[in-house]
């Protein structure tokens, strides 16, 4: 069943990808006692993740955080070696990627796709949460081929 608002974040081990190194962490603690923006894209430099998702991000990230999110977050069913140079090349240090190189995150979440008719293989949906002490308090699921209600300004204006 597809994770929903009110819903506790499931437990499954995803790697934040940093300049110095790659470090596993399981997301029971580590959205323990924050307030984490975590927006999901369907891959680290395709056009609309590239051109907007993560752009947005970085642009209202001090915006995002006058409003008391402590952090937010990227993930992808991408290897961490790809979210680090997709962060070093687009992103900013106030972006924590992780990544979700096996799709575990994405399948425990419920919300994948099959891409396989583009090359891509199983993939996360593009998505955007507010997860508040590892609750989720706030959801927004594109339509495939959309981008709009996880785009960082909707979720901004919703914080």
């Amino acid at each position: 069943m597809t994770i929903a608002v009110g819903d506790t974040i499931p437990d499954v081990t995803v790697v934040k990808a940093t300049a110095d190194a790659n470090e596993a962490v399981q997301t029971a603690a580590y959205f323990a006692g924050k307030k984490i923006v975590l927006f999901s894209v369907p891959g680290a430099f395709t056009p609309t993740c590239s051109a907007k998702h993560l752009p947005g991000f970085v642009d209202h990230a001090a915006a995002f955080k006058a409003k008391g999110v402590d952090e937010i977050a990227c993930t992808a069913v991408n290897d961490p070696f790809v979210m680090k140079a997709w962060n070093a090349a687009a992103g900013s240090g106030d972006i924590t990627m992780l990544a979700d190189g096996n799709g575990d995150l994405a399948k425990a979440l419920d919300l994948t796709f099959d891409g396989s008719g583009f090359g891509l293989g199983l993939r996360g949906q593009r998505f955007a949460a507010v997860i508040t002490n590892g609750v989720v308090e706030t959801l927004n699921v594109e339509a495939p081929g959309e981008f709009r209600v996880s785009a960082a300004e909707y979720v901004l204006d919703r914080v």
